[in-house]
């Protein structure tokens, strides 16, 4: 069997089943334990399954993040919008932290500081920041391939050299109880690092993440600016409450 039959018949059966074992995978398919564990982690890497002791599990939809590729499409005007105001925020000769991203990507080409210092865990962001002859430190650590983004333990130390004016962060969901969320928790640990690192954080979110709840939370409402280009109105006074909105 080929591994993308294989590949196939493993997604099938979970969507069938929820959870496969590992033995159970090896019967049905006719191949090596160490085949089968080959096949999950690539699927995992695809973020098409969840690896589980013994076996494999479906990811749940809260806890997928859609990649970079994918992102750049989506909300386009708006993100632009919400780059532009974000920018105007960075005053001459602050140390900013840019969180990886595609609006925070967006805000480069609108950064008209002079003398700013960026530190940032995008790999995307720092050819832009480079092109724009904006002085720039890149976080060491482990690539995240699906979004480009520098998580994990070593980038974690890193943060810990630096210390910022303000920091402009990315989310997944802004709900007015349960704060900003996103769905990598190891993603999560590097936003808030930098959260608490930063004299004033703010948080950039198209309307679509609005109401929005996923996996690992962030901070809560009230310790960030919200940069948005509009929020809902059934939403308006609820975050109102909680926190200063940026609209454009």
């Amino acid at each position: 069997m080929l591994t993308e039959e294989r590949y196939a018949a493993i997604i099938e059966r979970l969507h069938l089943q929820g959870i496969v074992k590992l033995q159970e995978l090896v019967d049905v398919l006719g191949a090596s334990e160490s085949t089968i564990r080959r096949d999950l982690i690539d699927l995992e890497s695809r973020q098409m399954l969840k690896r589980i002791h013994g076996g494999a599990a479906l990811v749940n939809e809260k806890s997928l993040e859609p990649g970079m590729e994918e992102k750049t499409f989506k909300n386009i005007q708006q993100k632009v919008t919400i780059a532009r105001l974000a920018a105007q925020e960075i005053q001459n000769g602050e140390c900013v932290y840019l969180d990886a991203g595609t609006t925070t990507l967006a805000m480069i080409p609108f950064i008209e500081a002079k003398d700013v210092t960026v530190v940032t865990n995008g790999l995307s962001h720092v050819e832009a920041l480079v092109s724009k002859r904006i002085r720039s430190y890149l976080l060491g650590g482990m690539m995240k391939i699906h979004t480009k983004a520098v998580i994990g333990s070593i980038a974690l130390q890193n943060m810990d050299n630096f210390r910022f004016d303000k920091c402009f962060l990315g989310t997944n969901g802004v709900d007015a109880e349960m704060g900003y969320t996103t769905p990598d928790p190891e993603e999560a640990l590097i936003k808030r690092r930098a959260h608490q690192l930063s004299g004033k954080s703010y948080v950039l979110a198209d309307s679509s993440k609005i109401g929005e709840i996923t996996f690992a939370k962030l901070f809560d409402l009230e310790e960030a600016d919200l940069i948005t280009e509009q929020v809902p109105e059934h939403w308006r006074h609820l975050i109102a409450q909680k926190t200063k909105i940026i609209e454009g």
